[in-house]
């Protein structure tokens, strides 16, 4: 494990993420309309994303229906954004490749290299400790 060096993506890689991707998981979204999950998943579907909330507390979040975890979203999922703390960022990212998720993207303040190595092993693209709003409008 000491060995594992993480890094996250260039800018460019960052742009094509953000300009390909449709589908965006939202792991952890939350209905209080202070906390940064629901306002930066409300950004993105302003900007015509589709979110998948993944949240079991709550029967809508953003006017769709919540997943109770993300092993259970049936569509494709281009990027799986994560509002969770560290330590359950391991079965999030096991999830994410069973569902054959793209990207894993764990917000600002949130890192786990372990669960980061097993994605990047697994092909998919990794960002830790990154904002997905602040990113969008800094690069689109």
């Amino acid at each position: 494990m000491e060995d594992f060096r993480f890094e996250n993506p260039s800018d460019e890689k960052i742009r094509d993420i953000l300009t390909q991707a449709t589908t965006i998981a939202v792991v952890g979204l939350s209905t209080n309309l202070s906390r940064a999950s629901f306002r930066i998943a409300n950004y993105l579907k302003r900007r015509n994303y589709r979110i998948i909330p993944v949240n079991p507390k709550y029967p809508q979040i953003l006017g769709e229906k919540p997943y109770a975890k993300l092993a259970d979203v049936s569509e494709k999922v281009d990027i799986v954004d994560i509002f969770r703390r560290p330590e359950h960022i391991m079965p999030i990212v096991e999830d994410a490749i069973q569902i054959k998720a793209k990207v894993v993207w764990m917000q600002e303040g949130i890192s786990n290299p372990q669960a980061a190595k097993k994605a990047m092993e697994s092909g998919i693209t990794v960002l830790m400790d990154r904002c997905i709003y602040k990113e969008h409008v800094r690069l689109l």
